[in-house]
């Protein structure tokens, strides 16, 4: 090696030296770069973010059929808790007004067409009422068929939640299919594809979970609201009977009778 090679061999040695030695260029070389948040920790690790529209797009569109009858869920929910509310169907003391607008003598049509825009229970009494002149039997008929149109009033919308209950779990599945199926599709004779592999099961595994967290509680309510319906299908059927007593009962007065449909009220006003 000649003086002249030697001396370049030096310079390009120093010149390394020199740049490794200053700190824009070390940090550079040495450091790689950190993103830092506002309101974080310079040293804080960078946690994935779970928020609900990565949820969704995650889900894939089978998850959307699926979304829209949730929100109908909870629509038809809200809406019988507040219609089958005991005050708005069995009020309390309505059987002990009956019967005094019976001693009074004041059960006018006016005041029975009052009385069946009350309530559902104002309805099957205000029934009792208008037909209490018939026999016996026509008179059990009439209040039976004013009952049954009761029952499918109080009974409005809760097949429609039994159906939610059904048909969420077959969405879920559909989904579980789409998802199956780009799974598959991700395959290829080259190899697959992990991006598609992944929101494949992804897809497969979100609506399979959508569609079983709807039914749950859609099936919980249906039954529900069919026990409560039946309870108190059961309790307008006792104070249609005792006011038919009441009013086929004249020989003993009018006193006897409206105690004897007072006593078994109390009793059902306490009734949960």
């Amino acid at each position: 090696m000649n003086s002249r090679a030697w001396a370049e061999f030096c310079t390009e040695l120093s010149t390394e030296i020199v740049d490794s030695l200053r700190p824009a260029a070390y940090c550079q070389k040495s450091i790689p770069a950190v993103t830092v948040r506002p309101g974080a920790g310079l040293l804080a690790p960078r946690l994935p973010e779970f928020n609900l529209l990565s949820i969704l797009r995650d889900a894939g569109w089978p998850v959307w059929p699926l979304l829209a009858t949730s929100v109908l869920c909870l629509a038809l929910i809200f809406e019988r808790l507040l219609s089958l509310r005991r005050s708005q169907v069995l009020p309390a003391g309505l059987l002990n007004q009956v019967a005094d607008m019976l001693r009074q003598h004041q059960d006018t049509p006016d005041a029975v067409g009052r009385l069946e825009r009350s309530s559902p229970l104002g309805r099957v009494l205000a029934e009792v009422l208008r037909q209490r002149g018939l026999p016996r039997e026509e008179l059990r008929l009439a209040v039976e068929d004013a009952g049954r149109a009761t029952a499918h009033d109080l009974g409005r919308y809760i097949p429609a939640l039994g159906t939610i209950a059904v048909v969420a779990p077959l969405l879920g599945l559909f989904g579980t299919v789409v998802g199956m199926i780009e799974i598959f599709g991700s395959y290829s004779p080259t190899g697959g594809d992990p991006a598609q592999l992944a929101h494949g099961i992804s897809v497969a595994l979100y609506n399979t979970a959508f569609g079983i967290l709807i039914a749950i509680p859609a099936m919980i309510f249906h039954r529900y609201f069919r026990s409560r319906v039946e309870g108190y299908m059961h309790q307008m059927e006792q104070a249609a009977a005792r006011v038919a007593r009441l009013v086929a009962t004249p020989a003993r007065g009018p006193a006897s009778a409206i105690d004897d449909a007072r006593a078994p009220s109390a009793e059902r006003d306490r009734l949960p």
